[in-house]
């Protein structure tokens, strides 16, 4: 699989190339306006199996009308895009293979699914999330978290969410309350809570090395490269 690299000069994207290589990747172009083989994906024409993007969402005009112009499947790993963005990325779906995730591991794919379960099975229970990442991430909450607790609403459609607590009273019978804590080099952590005050049931995720990132995406994208043009996740893989 020949693979182009974007974000390659970023902290995932070093990880990615070097895991890539160590696995036997070919990489066919290391792409990054911070600086690398070339700074825009347009510089780069030659052969490719597909795009992994870890740059950033401000990124999703040029990746998206890059890959349906050449017809290539993309993976997008940045997280943080906006409505309009994200109906780029639904856009370009309808021509080309698109895997969009906010977290690549496979590990919070099953969290997801656990929760989801919990959700349905454990009646009107009270449900908190909290998340835990590096002091320099910049999307609060994560995009996991935020994805996390769609997919709870999914099994509860009257939830609502609650992001950030700040002010006095009571909590409401169908919210979720979302937390953000921001400290260190922490990978990330993402914890759920689910409690009826007679019984509580805690479900965590602690991502101990951010190559368990890299490894997702390269599993994801040896997935995509064989799929019709369409909209994909990680419960598409794995389902």
């Amino acid at each position: 699989m020949k693979i182009i690299i974007n974000g390659s000069s970023g902290r995932m994207g070093r990880i990615l190339t070097d895991l890539a290589r160590r696995e036997s990747e070919d990489i066919a172009a290391l792409v990054d306006i911070a600086g690398a083989e070339y700074s825009s994906l347009n510089d780069f024409a030659g052969e490719a199996d597909c795009v992994i993007d870890f740059s950033s969402h401000k990124a999703t005009p040029e990746i998206t009308a890059y890959c349906v112009k050449r017809n290539l499947p993309v993976l997008i790993a940045a997280t943080g895009q906006t409505e309009d963005e994200l109906s780029l990325i639904r856009d370009a779906a309808k021509s080309i293979p698109v895997f969009l995730s906010p977290n690549m591991s496979i590990g919070v794919a099953l969290l997801a699914d656990l929760a989801a379960r919990t959700a349905r099975l454990f009646g009107d229970c009270d449900i908190e999330l909290v998340e835990a990442h590096h002091n320099q991430k910049l999307d609060v909450p994560s995009g996991t978290a935020l994805m996390l607790a769609k997919r709870l609403q999914e099994e509860r459609e009257n939830l609502t969410f609650n992001i950030g607590r700040h002010e006095d009273g009571k909590r409401t019978a169908n919210e979720i309350g979302i937390h953000s804590l921001r400290y260190g080099s922490e990978v990330g952590t993402h914890e759920i809570i689910f409690s009826n005050g007679l019984e509580t049931i805690t479900l965590r995720h602690d991502a101990k090395d951010r190559a368990l990132f890299a490894k997702g995406a390269l599993t994801a994208a040896r997935w995509l490269v064989k799929q019709n043009a369409g909209f994909y996740g990680m419960r598409d893989m794995l389902s």
